[in-house]
This record gives structure tokens, C-alpha cells and sequence, in this order.
């Protein structure tokens, strides 16, 4: 998901989105320390997909 796309949701859906993906990271971090994770690039994926809803939501705040 790109930060177009997460600018254009509602603050509803964003505060979703962010819990699905901190939950998603937490699921692939797991995975990936009891070595059952064989992508190991989609936690990045992830980990950067949740850095941008972050941001867009901190941008938000700041512009009101």
C-alpha cells in the first residue's frame, strides 16, 4: 500500500489499518524468530507499510 492510498482513508479506517498491520508485523516477527517464516522480505514489507500509515497519521495530527 503506498501513502497515497493510505492518505485517502478515513481516520476510522487508518486507526484499522494500523492495528492490522501491527498485529501483521508482530505475527512475522514471531515467525520469523522461531524459523518457521520462509519470506523473509515480507517482514519488511510489512514493517514499512506500517512506518507510512504511521507517518500519514502523524501528519494528520500535526495539520488538524
Amino acid at each position: 500500500m503506498n501513502a497515497k492510498e493510505i492518505r485517502d482513508l478515513e481516520d476510522g479506517e487508518l486507526a484499522k489499518r494500523i492495528v492490522t498491520l501491527r498485529k501483521e508485523v508482530f505475527g512475522l516477527r514471531f515467525a520469523n524468530a522461531t524459523g518457521e517464516l520462509d519470506n523473509t522480505a515480507g517482514l519488511g514489507h510489512a514493517r514499512r507499510d506500517l512506518a507510512r500509515a504511521l507517518t500519514v497519521t502523524r501528519e494528520k495530527e500535526r495539520n488538524g
